[in-house]
């Protein structure tokens, strides 16, 4: 089942449908994926590990095997550009565990239709209980169910930007001995 969030239109689902498959087998996860047309045609695929933490060689990786699938499917008739990215800080949320996993932090969701008199709701994500985000606003908290979501964000905040940060350190120490063989490799002579 692919939810709006992740392909809105008939065209992104069918994208959706023969991309996934492919970024699936090189361990990534799917995030969002939007074909635009305009002057020109641009296919964009926003990608992430499933703990986090895409590097650009990945993305470079991903568009690699997507355009190889691509080619052999050939969906769309005008020549397009591949445009595949990290969801950046500011991500938006396309999955119900997006909400759970950045419970604390604050978003913007927007609704299809009109929830009491309004569509677009800011405030700190509370979780999720069964199919419904939960999320603190003036009011107080109310639950919004994943399906009336048409729109989802984070804010951009300092704790965003610190957790982010703190999650970067935290994949870049596991490969710090790597680089220290790098560095220290022909370096003591060049001291002396």
């Amino acid at each position: 089942m692919t939810n709006d969030l992740i392909a809105k239109a008939a065209i992104d689902r069918r994208m959706a449908e023969i991309v996934t498959p492919v970024i699936e087998d090189l361990g990534f996860e799917l995030v969002r994926i939007r074909l635009m047309s305009g002057k020109t045609t641009t296919l964009q695929i926003m990608a992430d590990k499933p703990d986090g933490g895409i590097e650009v060689d990945d993305c470079a990786e991903i568009s690699n095997a997507v355009s190889a699938v691509m080619d052999v499917e050939d969906p769309i008739l005008d020549e397009y550009t591949l445009e595949v990215s990290s969801p950046g800080i500011d991500r938006p949320l396309t999955r119900l565990k997006d909400f759970e996993a950045f419970e604390g932090y604050e978003a913007k969701l927007e609704t299809a239709e009109l929830i009491d008199g309004r569509r677009r709701f800011k405030g700190e994500l509370a979780g999720i209980e069964g199919d419904e985000v939960l999320i603190n606003i003036e009011e107080g908290t109310i639950g919004l169910k994943f399906d009336w979501l048409s729109d989802a964000k984070l804010v951009l905040t300092d704790d965003l930007i610190k957790e982010m940060l703190r999650q970067r350190k935290v994949a870049g120490a596991l490969n710090e001995d790597k680089f220290d063989e790098i560095e220290t490799e022909g370096s003591v002579e060049e001291d002396m």
